[in-house]
């Protein structure tokens, strides 16, 4: 069973680009049906984190907005961030599940029950994770690996119901 989801933001959660204006203010794009899938999982009673390699104003908010408490921003370990993040909830690492796209999430992905990568993740991370998405970062690719989730958990029905009944 899978009770915690983390996400990295750069290549998953957007589509890698970082956008400067000519103020310097740094512009990102969030897939909105990856935000609802978000929304739906912590709704039926998960957890969600992210845990990024780099700080942001705008991840900050994107994660208040959608309801992520637990927000690790300019992490060089990821997998010391996600054992901390484990011992504070007291869940193991094998009921969390983990979505990266590059070199610097690759000890995160090894920790977790379930590993995940977006179709345009490097080579090396998309040979070793369980399940390689059909969708790119920032693409769907966080709403198809919580879908794949929660058919896996037999909570798909309770999550198409919550809008179709």
């Amino acid at each position: 069973m899978i009770d915690v989801i983390v996400l990295d933001v750069d290549g998953c959660m957007t589509n890698g680009q970082i956008v400067y204006t000519n103020s310097g203010d740094e512009l990102k794009a969030f897939n909105v049906k990856d935000g609802f899938a978000i929304v739906q999982w912590l709704r039926l009673g998960k957890k969600a984190a992210i845990i990024t390699g780099r700080t942001s104003k705008i991840v900050e908010y994107r994660a208040k907005e959608l309801g992520i408490e637990h927000l690790y921003q300019c992490v060089k370990r990821k997998d010391e961030a996600i054992k901390e993040l484990s011992q504070k909830l007291g869940i193991g690492l094998e009921r969390f599940a983990a979505i990266g796209d590059d070199l610097n999430d690759f000890r995160l992905l090894q920790e977790v029950g379930l590993s995940f990568a977006p179709q345009d993740a490097v080579p090396y991370i998309k040979e070793r994770v369980d399940v390689v998405l059909g969708s790119r970062g920032g693409e769907g690719a966080v709403r198809e690996m919580i879908e794949f989730l929660l058919q896996k958990e037999g909570l798909y029905q309770e999550y198409l119901e919550y809008w179709t009944k």
